[in-house]
């Protein structure tokens, strides 16, 4: 997901800049209103700080949403609340006071785009992961080949993390602070535990591979492997073309088949 950062304060943009790059966001930042309005690459979702040095921020929010739907996340230090109003009434589709964390960020942006990309009514219900596996975010559920599979809460919202971006490599770091809490301070072990289970309960319709000194990436199985036992291989069946007539086969000779004798006995 592409995401124009407009922020002026090195520091705050520097850091929500790393945290969105760590969660596979691709980020074009810059400092001022009118790089905001002059910038021409396409993006998804605009984070808009108010208080820029050339211009109000909400200005370039009002200028933005007449230019198109693209959805507008106002970050500010301005908690006040007639700036809030203002802000969700000339078009920003949410507001973000700092100081704030980078999961709260991203929360809000998913959310947001949630909200502007509603499914249709043919879509709506259980994500689908291939052909076996669905997650009822909606009501925590899960179901393999349709049948309910019991998660423990942990177990849920990890597997829900994970398959927000399939494929996508997630660090330990991001992983616990996403399920768990962004102080947690114990041992990781914890996590690994999780994967486990999420392997052993949905084997089949997912793998979750461990990358070294880095996390896990969840793959989703689109194609089921054949039951080997049910299933021949077709290596393994012999060419009928190959197979001899069983009558062109000498069977063993009789132990009781008379001596023929030696030439000229």
């Amino acid at each position: 997901m592409r995401v124009l950062l407009v922020e002026d304060d090195q520091p705050v943009a520097e850091s929500l800049r790393r945290g969105l790059l760590r969660y596979g966001f691709q980020v074009e930042w810059v400092t001022t209103g009118h790089a905001a309005l002059a910038h021409q690459g396409p993006y998804d979702v605009v984070l808009l700080d108010l208080g820029l040095p050339d211009t109000d921020g909400l200005d370039v929010c009002k200028a933005l949403r007449t230019r198109g739907d693209v959805p507008i996340i106002v970050i500010s230090a301005r908690s006040d609340e007639t700036d809030r109003v203002v802000g969700l009434e000339i078009g920003a589709d949410d507001y973000v006071s700092k100081p704030f964390g980078v999961r709260e960020v991203i929360a809000r942006i998913r959310a947001v785009m949630r909200r502007v990309r509603p499914r249709t009514e043919t879509s709506a219900g259980p994500d689908r992961y291939g052909p076996r596996l669905t997650v009822d975010r909606k009501a925590a559920r899960v179901r393999l080949d349709g049948v309910e599979v019991a998660l423990a809460p942990k177990e849920y919202d990890l597997l829900a993390f994970l398959t927000e971006e399939p494929g996508a490599l997630m660090s330990r770091e991001q992983i616990m602070e996403a399920v768990w809490d962004a102080n947690w301070f114990g041992p990781t072990k914890t996590l690994d535990v999780h994967v486990a289970a999420l392997r052993r309960k949905l084997a089949g319709a997912i793998t979750i591979e461990a990358v070294r000194g880095v996390g896990f990436r969840l793959e989703v199985v689109r194609d089921p492997v054949p039951d080997s036992k049910t299933t021949p291989d077709p290596g393994s069946v012999p060419d009928p073309a190959s197979v001899p007539d069983p009558a062109s086969v000498p069977g063993p000779q009789s132990a009781h088949a008379p001596d023929q004798g030696a030439p000229g006995s």
